[in-house]
């Protein structure tokens, strides 16, 4: 079953990033086929770029990214990571680290969302544990830090606000030279390289409430603890928010480290993010065959 998705995104929800020639490379560890689709349309929705405009490396695939992917590329994402925890060590844990340090020596745009968040906070030197007892799974409250709320990303939020979050592992420790930038009851759910464009995001940067829940019917089994039964399921799902201030979050990144000092070729300027409708998905059923994302694999 192919995860649900649309073809395109319809002009009232394009921006000004479709016009411009950008190449970004998303970083996956994800092995069921539907969630990679699925992940992959999820960055497509809350970055507001087209498809083509992807390379994408799935480390559990067997090719763990590397300096050549780079080429050409003008921002890293890397994803979350289902079944697979950032506290552990795989076959591609090394590579994938080495090339996390590579990405921030060239000083390239990079952000995480959770495991992402939790492999460049490793890479970078701090800590990151697998704790089930303090996993977040569903809608939570969330507090900028002084850093945050003067932050030329995070400043746009307002002191509280509400993401969407699942994972059992956390980072305990900063890397040396990174700031905190929000937290809750834990903390580091958003920090920032003081000196370099890199960011990470406990909360997931990239869902929305549906997509969330769709996540969270594939990997309920790997959150036994926190979903024991029926009934806590649908507490959670109905507790998911629509819309959240993190709906523009991957896109005020793009538009702020990579599009204004990106080459243009129209003369146009950049929206603000307020300007912009939520990247809502549309009914599929009508909707042609999506084209697939190319792959740096």
């Amino acid at each position: 079953m192919n995860a649900p998705a649309r073809s395109d995104v319809p002009s009232h929800l394009r921006s000004p990033l479709w016009s411009r020639s950008l190449q970004l490379l998303l970083v996956q560890a994800r092995s069921a086929p539907r969630m990679v689709e699925q992940e992959q349309q999820c960055f497509v929705e809350r970055c507001r770029v087209p498809l083509d405009r992807f390379r994408i490396v799935n480390v559990v695939r067997g090719t763990p990214p590397s300096p050549e992917h780079l080429s050409a590329v003008d921002a890293v994402l890397i994803g979350g990571a289902g079944k697979y925890s950032a506290a552990e060590d795989y076959e591609w844990t090394a590579p994938l680290l080495d090339f996390v340090r590579h990405v921030v020596d060239r000083q390239l745009p990079l952000f995480g969302s959770c495991w992402g968040h939790q492999v460049i906070a490793r890479a970078l030197g701090g800590t990151v544990v697998y704790d089930p007892d303090h996993a977040e799974l569903g809608c939570l409250a969330v507090e900028l830090t002084e850093a945050g709320t003067n932050d030329p990303l995070f400043h746009r939020f307002p002191k509280h606000f509400r993401a969407n979050m699942g994972h059992h592992d956390r980072v305990i420790e900063l890397p040396p030279g990174a700031t905190e930038l929000a937290r809750n009851d834990q903390p580091y759910q958003a920090f920032r390289l003081t000196d370099a464009p890199v960011y990470g995001t406990q909360f997931h940067s990239e869902l929305d409430a549906e997509r969330e829940r769709e996540r969270i019917r594939v990997y309920r089994k790997h959150y036994r603890d926190a979903l024991p039964d029926e009934a806590t399921v649908q507490r959670v799902m109905n507790n998911l928010a629509d819309t959240t201030e993190v709906d523009h979050l991957l896109y005020d990144f793009l538009t702020t480290f990579v599009a204004r000092g990106h080459p243009l070729s129209e003369t146009s300027s950049l929206e603000s993010p307020s300007s912009l409708p939520p990247a809502k998905r549309l009914p599929t059923a009508s909707s042609p065959p999506e084209k697939r994302l190319p792959s740096a694999e």
